[in-house]
């Protein structure tokens, strides 16, 4: 059978620009390419500004996950110029940070990706007293299904889909029931609401959001209140039970209906993780999500992840920079040419780990937290894959459906971690602990901040002089996942887990499409 070309350009529901090619043969993906379509170039807006205002700038990288590189950014600067931030302010930033996990994981899973695998037309079939039915025998919850049914009709009927128009719903790789189609359709629309909640506590506690301004370097200007914590108690219990009720639910029932996802969308098989949600320690390899490393999808041990062993190529790149540099000497000098496969087609640089293209993202946390032995993460993963029908068989997570239950069974230990930040804040609080801030710094320094963004692994390296930076580099969750070929023609993580999917339809290639947006880039 002869090659055929799938192009996805742009990539839509996603955090950026993306173009995706994919080479099918025989109904199955046998080649791909994914090209970052945008230049952002922080690194040189960065260049000569103050340290300490990196914190407000770089988390304009990213509107839907400005937290983390803000978090990120202020490492950095803390990192190079010395700064030891107090407990409070360790706590604040985790709960924030929490915050933004919640939204991200609920925005990503409703609003982002489940409209790969629930067709809206179909819910206009559905029976109500079976939708009610099948709710309660699922676990998940109920809605007023009839009134979004009649809303969804209205939209049908005037040939105006609104904010479910642009999908191939015709598509016969949809599986699941008219009745389980209008039950995620309700909590996609419930999830709006859910993702107010968490994004209002970021603007409680970090004054607004996106691009919240209180995790200054030296800690935080966020000072708690009882009633500003019982705010945030509220909105995030709140948060939490939609999750333990409705999404998990979700999750189970529509994963039930793909279990071939199982089989395919596997990977590079190395996974990264710097590590989130800091420890009173502050030792990265004790944060709530540790750091660490996995190759070759060896689940027996966790590596050391090494700032040291990373280096970003740029041999297929629109860059004139010197290929194989660390981050921390890198450099940021656009060229562009033309979109080449055979050369040069992307944005992105190409970044690996001790000469691995690496995988980042919520299954590499978990992952590398399974291997590490975090007790919620043992017992979530260890429930899900029996409810699967697939118990203790762990190789069966590095997979499309692996990646996506990753997420959102991450997001359910999250929200209990987030509400027990609050209450350790509330009892500091009445221990009399009211340090937040520390003004002690250096001006002059090199350092790294490394963390996790709900993506996955984000990494701002700082070089200042005299307060101010002398030059800046990022290496973000997208580039890690998104990159091109490197030297040796390796393919980037998105690309390698495109190979061998199946492609019912050349002209829809929404398999493909589920495959990137189970990385969410």
């Amino acid at each position: 059978m002869a090659k055929e070309k799938a192009v996805i350009d742009p990539v839509v529901r996603i955090e950026g620009h993306m173009r995706v090619e994919c080479e099918v043969e025989d109904g199955k993906v046998t080649n791909a390419w994914v090209s970052g379509t945008l230049f952002r170039g922080m690194e040189e807006i960065l260049k000569k500004r103050k340290a300490e205002d990196a914190f407000y700038i770089a988390q304009r990288i990213c509107g839907v996950c400005p937290i983390s590189h803000g978090h990120a950014s202020t490492q950095a600067a803390e990192a190079a110029l010395g700064i030891k931030i107090p407990q409070n302010a360790r706590i604040i930033r985790n709960i924030i940070e929490g915050a933004q996990y919640l939204h991200s994981h609920i925005l990503w899973f409703y609003t982002l990706a489940a409209l790969d695998y629930v067709n809206v037309i179909s819910a206009l079939s559905a029976d109500i007293a079976d939708t009610y039915a099948l709710a309660a025998e699922a676990g998940t919850g109920t809605a007023d299904f009839g009134a979004i049914q009649s809303r969804l009709l209205k939209f049908a009927e005037g040939k105006q889909l609104s904010i479910f128009s642009g999908h191939w719903w015709t598509h016969p790789a949809y599986k699941l029931s008219p009745e389980l189609n209008l039950i995620a359709v309700a909590h996609y629309l419930e999830a709006l609401e859910m993702q107010a909640e968490a994004a209002t506590v970021i603007g409680v506690m970090g004054g607004k959001f996106p691009h919240f301004m209180t995790s200054l370097p030296g800690g935080t200007a966020f000072v708690p209140t009882e009633e500003k914590l019982d705010d945030v108690l509220f909105r995030i219990t709140k948060v939490k039970e939609f999750i333990d009720t409705k999404m998990i639910p979700d999750t189970i029932a529509v994963a039930a209906n793909y279990l071939d996802a199982l089989e395919y969308g596997v990977g590079v098989k190395n996974f990264l993780s710097w590590g989130v949600f800091e420890d009173k320690s502050f030792d990265p390899k004790k944060r709530a999500m540790p750091r660490g490393a996995i190759y070759d999808a060896q689940l027996s041990g966790v590596v050391d992840a090494d700032p040291a062993k990373v280096i970003e190529y740029t041999e297929r790149s629109w860059y004139d920079s010197p290929s194989a540099l660390n981050p921390a000497k890198g450099e940021t000098a656009m060229a562009y040419t033309d979109y080449d496969i055979e050369k040069k087609y992307s944005w992105a640089k190409a970044p690996r780990h001790d000469g691995r293209a690496m995988e980042v993202g919520p299954l590499a946390r978990m992952l590398v937290a399974f291997v590490s032995g975090v007790p919620e993460v043992r017992t979530e993963v260890d429930g899900a894959l029996e409810r699967l029908g697939a118990p203790k068989q762990y190789a069966k997570l590095i997979s499309l459906l692996g990646r996506i239950a990753a997420r959102n069974l991450e997001a359910k230990i999250i929200a209990q971690w987030t509400l027990q930040w609050v209450l350790d804040l509330v009892e500091a609080l009445k221990g009399g602990d009211s340090s937040f801030f520390t003004q002690e710094r250096g001006q002059t320094g090199e350092g790294a901040g490394l963390w996790e963004a709900p993506r996955g692994a984000v990494g701002h390296w700082m070089n200042a002089k005299d307060g101010a930076i002398e030059n800046y580099q990022v290496v973000s969750p997208s580039t890690w996942l998104s990159s091109p070929r490197d030297a040796d023609d390796r393919r980037g993580p998105i690309e390698e887990a495109l190979i061998g999917c199946p492609v019912e339809k050349i002209e829809e290639p929404l398999e493909p499409l589920r495959i990137v947006h189970s990385f969410d880039p």
